[in-house]
């Protein structure tokens, strides 16, 4: 490719559209409004879409991977949103140390597994 990439912005989707925005917006992703039943949220040099659309087998097949600075640290601020006791089947699943490095992870609302990880430098 001669083209410079400028980013990368999967669409993922909701059980119930405005509860996984208010989920989205407590992560600390800004949100723009594309209309009534899509935004695309964003964080420092991140993306994603969010469609108010549910298909049960694509939401429980849908994982992102966000690789972070310090998985602990990270882990540490996610426990500290307390977004568990907030939101109905939300998990949060602490550090694992697999070969490669670190990771942690995040089920939103609707089931899709966020991993957040750092690989060993």
């Amino acid at each position: 490719m001669q083209q410079k990439i400028i980013s990368i912005r999967p669409f993922i989707g909701s059980k119930d559209f405005e509860t996984s925005r208010r989920f989205y917006n407590d992560l600390g992703f800004e949100e723009v409004t594309l209309g009534s039943s899509m935004s695309v949220f964003k964080l420092q040099n991140i993306a994603f879409y969010l469609q108010n659309a549910y298909v049960k087998d694509w939401i429980d097949n849908t994982m992102i991977f966000m690789e972070v600075e310090d998985t602990e640290a990270f882990y540490q601020e996610l426990l500290a949103l307390d977004l568990l006791s907030k939101y109905e089947n939300v998990k949060l699943i602490p550090v694992r140390y697999p070969d490669w490095g670190k990771e942690c992870f995040l089920h939103d609302p609707s089931g899709v597994l966020w991993h957040f990880g750092e690989f060993h430098k």
